[in-house]
């Protein structure tokens, strides 16, 4: 099978991994070059192919081998690795780099909930090291002083902007965004089905079809069309035998006929990968679930909703004293002022905004739904907010949420909003 190499990522590798071998007078090479961008746009496979073209061995570390249960593993383990690495190039007389997949996995922080390990750190301080001093890595409790050969790092990712900054500052890291164009995913989907007989017609119509999809997508399609034949035959042998038939068979695996690659079953097949697509993405299952969860341990948090408020001044706006200085403060005139008395409140005292939505059917069970994607902090943007949700959701059930950011429970919910629009 005729893999196809992009010549844009071709191109960036084998820079970086060569400008790493050679003795540049006054030029700082970065060690670490880092591939990012969508999932399953083929990152880690590309680089293989280079790999192979260019002769080159890879020692490789995966995302999550960057935790562990003993504080200094991971550090300890990317320095082990590096230096069998640069006993390979001197053993072998050959390029040979160190490959980190799905780095951001592994050290990187998405939210306020992801926990900050103390391997995290070290994992980061190591890496920072490393590019800093690729010819003195040493491991912990020993020192030799003989200089290594210096080994590139090739670390993949989906997002880089989660990792640690100084580690991808530049100088020690060189970035690399892959996402390819249409003339990369033709030339990558001829190689995926070359052996199925398509015509760079269909592939390319193929491609356009699903233009917005991913490589692995049409990997997955191709695997999708054997379904047919290997359903069939599993109801011909039947369940119970398709373990001694497949497994321990004394005639040896089964054969299948080559399945029907036509153009138009494989866009049919495709029409039903993005179908189940749609479903997961717009199930959201969890959510319903956690904020159910959550409306239930509400109901015994602190009632710091009862709080006494005290009456706004009627008008467009009013002005209000925080630590001597005056603070203008606009008024909705779509919100009753208690419910922006409620915000300024809760701001006040350190807590952040959520709004969100139910139909009359899922008021009865609590299933409530955000209307925002993340806590709000601004007045302003709270009172937009709400009144745009007000106007989207007039048949609905509306309810103002203040959150404590520290202790990760809610302080207030009340209903602002009910079906029949009155607010």
């Amino acid at each position: 099978m005729g893999y196809y190499i992009a010549p844009r990522f071709l191109d960036k590798l084998a820079v970086h991994i060569t400008k790493n071998f050679l003795k540049l007078p006054g030029v700082r090479v970065p060690l670490i070059l880092g591939i990012h961008g969508r999932k399953g746009e083929g990152k880690t496979f590309q680089c293989q192919l280079v790999f192979e073209k260019m002769g080159i061995e890879v020692t490789h570390v995966s995302g999550g081998e960057l935790e562990s249960p003993d504080a200094g593993d991971p550090a300890r383990l990317i320095r082990l690795r590096y230096r069998e690495t640069a006993e390979l190039i001197k053993v072998r007389g050959k390029m040979c780099v160190l490959m980190i997949n799905d780095l951001d996995a592994g050290a990187g922080r998405f939210d306020e909930g992801t926990q900050y390990t103390v391997n995290t750190q070290l994992v980061n301080a190591t890496l920072m090291n490393i590019a800093d001093n690729p010819t003195d890595v040493q491991l912990p409790g020993s020192y030799d002083s003989t200089p290594l050969n210096r080994v590139p790092i090739i670390v993949t990712g989906n997002d880089f902007s989660t990792l640690y900054a100084p580690l991808i500052r530049d100088g020690r890291m060189d970035k690399f965004y892959w996402e390819p164009d249409r003339e990369d995913k033709v030339g990558i989907v001829k190689g995926i089905f070359e052996p199925d007989g398509l015509s760079q017609r269909e592939v390319e119509q193929l491609v356009d079809t699903f233009i917005n999809q991913s490589i692995d997508f049409f990997s997955a399609l191709r695997s999708r069309i054997y379904d047919e034949q290997i359903r069939n035959y599993i109801y011909k042998v039947g369940f119970e035998q398709v373990s001694l038939n497949v497994v321990n068979s004394t005639e040896g695996p089964p054969e299948f006929q080559k399945p029907d690659f036509r153009l138009s079953h494989l866009i049919e097949s495709g029409n039903f990968l993005v179908g189940e697509q749609k479903w997961v993405e717009n199930s959201h299952l969890v959510d319903d679930y956690n904020r159910l969860n959550r409306g239930r341990n509400s109901q015994s948090a602190p009632p710091a909703a009862e709080t006494p408020i005290s009456q706004p001044l009627n008008g467009a706006t009013q002005e209000a004293k925080t630590n001597g200085f005056q603070k203008q403060q606009v008024l909705s005139p779509h919100l009753t002022l208690e419910t922006q008395e409620q915000i300024r409140q809760l701001l006040s005292q350190g807590y952040k905004i959520s709004i969100e939505h139910v139909d009359e059917r899922r008021f009865r069970t609590g299933s409530w739904q955000s209307c925002v994607n993340s806590h709000i902090d601004a007045e302003t943007d709270a009172i937009s907010n709400l009144e745009s949700t007000l106007r989207e959701y007039s048949g609905e059930y509306v309810r103002l949420v203040g959150i404590d950011p520290k202790a990760k429970r809610r302080v207030l919910e009340t209903i602002i909003q009910r079906p029949n629009g009155k607010n």
